[in-house]
């Protein structure tokens, strides 16, 4: 807390503890049962149910308000000593945020008050405070949760994103998708046809869907690029050949024999019957 100029003589410093959030607003913020019944760290004027306390300073005066039954530490005002901008009180909380049956993990604040003897309201200051046996371990956890639920709310904004734009540009019902939002490539015939070295013959580039039609329309370009190569007098030999022998098969029949015996038939009778 900043002061601009000096409180009037006598003012006092209130440290309450109140809960965070909403739903635990009313409830007083206490010391767990355990520590309220041990004795140690129980000595001293302060009750054993107060949690916030103050360290090196018998003016102390610890209250608990009558409506609310709230807990309170009032202090008097020192100004800072010779040398110094500041005065420095020591608070020291007497239960763990995790402790079952007091603060049992819910959030608290520290309300800092500063307030004349007739307890009109001069500063106001609040911050929020988690008691921990081990803070290191305790930050290093909780800079990790960070982390993980900002990479999260990254991925979620990314998906919510990539969301609105395939609504923005899906179609309106009715009408009719073009090639190029049906996701089918689209060149142009001047793309597709390119020249040859020797300026002869021109090459195009044909679409083809499934890989099937690709496939069969492959073995006709292979067998075309083929015929290209063979001369015509080799490739017009290859194909009288099948021809050739289909017609001697058909000329010598099935029932001629090789060696020139002639076989009989059932109906023939031989010569010698």
């Amino acid at each position: 807390m900043v002061l601009e100029q000096a409180p009037p003589p006598g003012a006092l410093l209130r440290a309450v503890a109140v809960y965070k959030k909403s739903k635990d607003v009313a409830d007083v913020v206490r010391r767990c049962p355990h520590h309220e019944r041990t004795t140690e760290n129980n000595e001293g004027p302060a009750p054993a149910g107060h949690l916030v306390r103050v360290e090196g300073n018998n003016q102390a005066r610890y209250l608990s308000d009558n409506n609310t039954g709230r807990h309170s530490v009032l202090v008097p005002y020192e100004p800072p000593q010779v040398g110094s901008d500041v005065t420095t009180v020591l608070f020291n909380y007497m239960c763990n945020s995790s402790c079952m049956g007091g603060m049992n993990r819910r959030p608290i604040l520290t309300i800092i008050t500063l307030e004349t003897q007739e307890g009109q309201l001069l500063g106001r200051r609040s911050f929020e405070v988690r008691v921990c046996a081990c803070p290191g371990r305790d930050r290093k956890n909780e800079e990790k949760n960070m982390r993980k639920n900002e990479e999260e709310n990254m991925r979620k904004n990314e998906e919510e994103n990539m969301r609105k734009n395939e609504e923005k540009n899906k179609p309106a019902p009715g009408t009719k998708r073009t090639v190029k939002e049906a996701g089918l490539p689209v060149q142009r015939p001047e793309d597709n046809k390119k020249s040859c070295p020797g300026g002869e013959e021109e090459i195009f580039t044909l679409q083809v869907r499934g890989k099937e039609r690709f496939e069969i329309l492959k073995k006709i370009n292979d067998g075309l690029e083929l015929s290209d190569l063979v001369p015509a007098a080799d490739a017009e030999r290859y194909r009288q050949k099948p021809t050739a022998k289909s017609t001697k098969k058909e000329k010598d029949g099935p029932g001629v024999p090789k060696k020139g015996k002639r076989l009989l038939v059932k109906e023939e009778k031989s010569d010698s019957d």
